[in-house]
């Protein structure tokens, strides 16, 4: 594994000619097989840490708040507090990624997840548990930025086949905690404090392989500063605040805020949706559970075929009209046709591993892919934050899920718009 950083382009790209900086010219360094493969493993176990800390909360959401006392309200506001802090925190990776290196702060942010999933079960109210959370959440923010990042680096000419490993790696964590925290718990004496505290143990894996990539060079085994490919000047980079002024990196965070939207509104809601059109409980769950499976096997091929394409447009397209066949069919024959809507929605919500492919080839540096993925995904999450709420507000004030289901059928057609505007063959350099 060379300790340089890569300058290509992800296949498809338009690169304008610019002059690399010393550290971009230097020639790679001798590396070994193993540690290749060892940044892969790395990555595959950083994104199966990147959703447990939510789902396996999501788990046993009642019986944690029973055990802390916390009112509903309370309880309520710990269901948001996830994006929030993902835009919050995740707008710091640029700096910390600049300061460290992007490998460095991963390795850091997977310490924070394991550490906080340790501690969280033994707080003693709900200040200590909030923060706690808070404290893996923050982890989870930086990674995730910095994902695409790491992938751009060092493998420039394997964006698609990378992100959507470790996209499929990210939707496998989420579904796995989701399925096995009660069932984990319960075989563990059916404490609540054991069924979070076990998801550490996940932590734990990705901090011990990411340990020997870190300490490659004493500090980073993706480098700092210049040699990381996030400084500015030589290499091409814009200055931070210019990508305010490009258009795509406005309608990736747009594209990414409505995916997330209606990713977050059909994990929080579709199971009320099919249990007041007469689905059994236990039915409605695996439905749920068919819909986020569905991510698994789609988000490893989407990044491939985008990579393929000079312009991802069509796949937004396919992918919301996805969506809207399948809110439509909540609507009109929510029971009838159950499983073909979970698998609808399921196609529909592998939006998110495009829009991650998308900040890997919409910039031609790594610093670039740094700021664009802060940004974008800062822009976002602060999007996604009222959608479900807002949702459940209007179910409760409508008596039904006509309005609803209308709204979140709506969010699809901006998503689409945006969706072409930034599936375009072009990078923020080009704006900027």
């Amino acid at each position: 594994m060379s300790d340089e950083p890569q300058t290509q382009t992800p296949t498809r790209t338009r690169a304008l000619p610019t002059s690399p900086s010393p550290a971009e010219a230097a020639p790679p360094r001798a590396g070994t097989v193993w540690l290749t493969r060892l940044l892969v493993v790395g990555l595959v176990l950083a994104a199966l840490n990147l959703r447990p800390a939510i789902t396996s909360l999501g788990a046993l959401l009642e019986e944690v708040r029973t055990g802390l006392h916390m009112s509903g309200g309370v309880a309520g506001v710990l269901t948001s507090v996830p994006p929030l802090c993902f835009a919050v925190f995740g707008i710091t990776a640029p700096r910390l990624a600049r300061r460290f290196g992007p490998g460095a702060v991963v390795f850091a942010g997977m310490v924070a997840i394991t550490a906080g999933l340790v501690l969280r079960p033994f707080a003693g109210g709900t200040v200590a548990f909030l923060a706690a959370s808070a404290l893996a959440l923050m982890g989870i923010a930086v990674s995730n930025v910095l994902m695409p990042v790491i992938v751009k680096r060092y493998f420039p000419d394997r964006v698609g086949t990378m992100t959507g490993l470790y996209s499929m790696a990210l939707a496998l964590g989420t579904s796995l905690a989701a399925a096995a925290t009660v069932p984990v718990t319960g075989a563990l004496g059916g404490g609540w404090r054991a069924g979070l505290a076990v998801w550490a143990v996940l932590g734990a894996f990705a901090v011990v392989a990411w340990l020997p990539l870190v300490r490659r060079r004493g500090a980073s085994a993706t480098g700092t500063g210049a040699a990381a490919g996030t400084g500015s000047g030589a290499g091409g980079e814009a200055p931070a605040l210019r990508i305010t002024r490009s258009r795509t990196a406005w309608a990736l965070g747009c594209f990414f805020g409505l995916q997330a939207t209606g990713a977050y509104i059909t994990m929080g809601w579709m199971p009320q949706i099919f249990r007041d059109a007469g689905v059994s409980a236990g039915t409605a769950g695996v439905l749920l559970a068919v819909t986020m499976v569905m991510g698994v096997p789609l988000a490893f091929v989407i990044p491939r075929l985008a990579t393929r394409m000079k312009n991802q447009g069509p796949i937004v397209v396919a992918l919301g009209l996805c969506g809207l066949a399948g809110y439509a069919g909540l609507h009109f024959a929510p029971a009838a046709g159950a499983w073909a809507w979970a698998l609808l929605l399921g196609v529909s919500n592998c939006a998110f591993p495009l829009a991650l492919t998308m900040i890997g080839m919409r910039s031609r540096t790594g610093g670039g892919v740094v700021r664009l993925s802060a940004f974008a995904q800062s822009v976002g999450y602060l999007i996604s934050i009222p959608g479900p709420t807002l949702v459940g507000t209007l179910y409760e004030h409508s008596g039904g899920w006509g309005t609803p289901l209308a709204l979140m059928a709506g969010l699809m057609v901006p998503q689409m718009i945006v969706g072409i505007v930034a599936g375009r063959d072009r990078t923020i350099e080009d704006e900027t």
